[in-house]
């Protein structure tokens, strides 16, 4: 396997044992709730804790949440699969980075999600919490009333709370929906002839 195509598995690694490092610290080193500021009261450390998805969404219950860690279980095995199957067919090297990025993640919530709580002495095995500590509450304000749904109510920009796991999430994401058609470019020009001969356009 090329060193170009190994590259994303030594990112996604480092992403995830920083993840990992982060998250470690802000647990030992800060009380929930704690902020550390390093932009003045636009970004921050605040340490918080959830049961749920990403950016401290909630999925209900404890039945909730163990099918919550079984699907990241879940979810982690076929993006490896589809990562791996990217490689093998030599997709751009741009989308496996950012499947990469999003295997990092996924794979990092799940740690704290299924060892967490028993590392930490607070629940059984998949019932463990995501720590999540980066807070950037850019600006606020008002929506104006006629506004749909949200007319009159207060907003702040940004809102949740996240991880380093989360971002990578949301880099590959967002990387994949603005680049899809310049990663795919190459699979879609290929034409197969009557003889089996591949042609590119």
């Amino acid at each position: 396997m090329k060193a170009a195509y190994t590259r994303p598995f030594l990112i996604a690694t480092l992403v995830i044992i920083a993840d990992q490092i982060i998250k470690t610290w802000v647990h030992g080193h800060m009380i929930m709730g704690q902020e550390i500021h390093f932009l003045g009261s636009k970004g921050m450390l605040r340490y918080t804790e959830n049961n749920g998805m990403a950016f401290g969404m909630e999925f209900g219950g404890d039945w909730g949440k163990l099918f919550l860690t079984l699907f990241r279980i879940g979810a982690v095995i076929a993006i490896a699969w589809g990562l791996v199957y990217l490689i093998k067919h030599k997709y751009h090297r741009g989308l496996i980075l950012n499947v990469a990025l999003i295997f990092a993640g996924a794979l990092g919530n799940i740690i704290d999600s299924t060892f967490y709580g028993v590392i930490y002495h607070y629940a059984p095995l998949f019932h463990g919490r995501v720590v999540d500590m980066f807070y950037f509450p850019l600006f606020s304000g008002n929506f104006p009333h006629w506004f749909p749904f949200w007319g009159g109510e207060d907003f702040e920009f940004f809102r949740p709370i996240f991880n380093l796991a989360d971002a990578s999430i949301s880099v590959g994401v967002i990387m994949i929906l603005i680049k899809q058609k310049h990663y795919f470019k190459h699979q879609t020009a290929e034409v197969t002839t009557p003889n089996s001969e591949v042609v590119e356009e």
